[in-house]
């Protein structure tokens, strides 16, 4: 893949006309940085449709009550003038053979100050070098884990001075890393997997950065993980996480350098002269958290210092689940969620209830506590990207006396799952009051733990 753009002819038209500067192969567009230039940015409302996407629920809600006391969650955003539909499977074709630099100019165009590059002081600098070649406003965030190599911090410094911008950074909330590190210690992760840590100090903060987002823009390159990320396009309806406006579909995800080279990125940035993390002159590549990042060896592949303690299908912290190549059963490959997947929702806080406790769950008229039940199925692509969200309403919600639980309701148990559970497609989330036989059916497509917390606490 080429990485040169000799011509501003197939750049977006809203791009200025280039002057004669040039560096290397690569051209600069005479823009000023984001940092000194006010702009309007368009607030243009996008209507997009995920990729293998389950048709939109009529389904009839239960009890009127849920109709008043979630109001709130049930309200339709009305929307002024015309709704602009983008097909982002058919612009993921177009764009499949341009540049990074063309990919990157398409996304801050379409949505200006409602996108952000998603930035972890690695390699990935080179998104901020595409941008700033772009001559448009950009911004950048990033996950401060409380982990990172001091090398690392450091970085981000100097990228902040280098392209004269502030790094919108994310925490993990300080409590859940408290009640983590006292209950299982400071090291848990090379004891019993490093998904329950990366969840508090990565994934969560994350969903909290994109909901504030239309769309991000992420580093992701086939060649990282070819056993996981082969299949990455160069944009994508996001198929885990959520935007601005909430629900499925809210988020857009850009990948510019995902068919490039490693070798490639490289030649770039020296050519640039840009900042480079001091870790990769010490055999560091893919770089995260302290404790969980190494040197590799010559002939080593990059994803090798990655929790190097644990099986290489394990090397992803879950901010790009819905792009992770999983096998199945047969051997085959099958991609973004839609293979073999282990089951969900894996937790203490979240009950696992078995057909004879569902049965039982339905049949009682009071009950001592509440019940949130999640239906549910391992390969649908929905119930993976709730599954964040609801493990965390479970811990919310200890103690408080509403029970969470989930029911698998595929295979043998569809039939049932249909006929008594209200299931229409999944997942399908049901409220179980203290008093009142009939479960009260969750209406809305937001998956968030907020508006699934509203809606328990509206009915309980």
């Amino acid at each position: 893949m080429a990485f040169a753009v000799t011509s501003s002819a197939s750049l977006s038209s809203s791009i200025d006309q280039p002057k004669a500067a040039h560096f290397s192969a690569f051209q600069a567009f005479d823009r000023l940085n984001s940092a000194t230039t006010a702009v309007n940015f368009s607030r243009r409302r996008w209507s997009v449709t995920p990729l293998n996407a389950e048709p939109k629920r009529n389904d009839s809600i239960v009890s009127a009550a849920a109709t008043v006391s979630a109001s709130g969650l049930l309200n339709v955003e009305e929307v002024a003038g015309n709704v602009e539909e983008e097909d982002y499977v058919e612009l993921a074709k177009e764009l499949e053979n341009s540049s990074p630099l063309e990919i990157m100019d398409k996304a801050l165009e379409k949505f200006g100050n409602d996108i952000a590059i998603a930035f972890s002081g690695a390699e990935d600098v080179a998104l901020l070098e595409y941008a700033r070649l772009t001559g448009r406003p950009f911004r950048v965030f990033s996950l401060d884990t409380g982990r990172l190599n001091p090398e690392t911090y450091k970085f981000f410094d100097e990228v902040e001075k280098h392209y004269g911008i502030r790094i919108e950074y994310m925490f993990p909330d300080a409590a859940e890393v408290q009640d983590l590190v006292r209950s299982k210690g400071l090291f848990s992760f090379y004891e019993d997997g490093h998904q329950e840590c990366c969840r508090v100090r990565k994934v969560r903060p994350l969903r909290r950065a994109l909901k504030g987002l239309r769309a991000w823009i992420t580093g992701q390159r086939k060649d990282q993980s070819p056993g996981t990320r082969s299949e990455i396009p160069v944009v994508q309806v996001d198929p885990v996480f959520e935007g601005l406006e909430g629900g499925v579909g809210s988020l857009v995800k850009w990948n510019p350098v995902a068919n490039a080279k490693g070798d490639n990125v490289w030649s770039f940035l020296r050519t640039m002269d840009v900042p480079v993390n001091s870790l990769h002159a010490k055999g560091y590549i893919s770089i995260g958290c302290e404790p969980c990042t190494r040197a590799v060896l010559p002939g080593q592949h990059e994803r090798e210092g990655r929790w190097w303690w644990e099986d290489a299908k394990a090397k992803e912290c879950g901010l790009h689940k819905g792009n992770i190549k999983e096998e199945n059963v047969n051997g085959g490959l099958q991609t973004n969620g839609t293979a073999t997947h282990g089951d969900l929702f894996e937790s203490k806080s979240v009950v696992k209830l078995s057909r004879r406790g569902i049965e039982n769950l339905v049949k009682l008229e009071k009950r001592s506590e509440a019940w949130v039940v999640v239906v549910y199925a391992p390969w649908c692509r929905f119930c993976q990207a709730m599954e964040e969200s609801y493990v965390e309403l479970a811990e919310k919600l200890g103690g408080s006396g509403v029970k969470v639980a989930k029911f698998r309701g595929d295979g043998e148990e569809k039939a049932f799952a249909q006929e008594q559970l209200q299931l229409g497609s999944f997942p399908t989330v049901l409220l179980f009051p203290k008093h009142g036989s009939r479960p009260v059916k969750y209406p809305s497509e937001k998956r968030d733990v907020d508006s699934l917390l509203s809606f328990v606490n509206a009915l309980e």
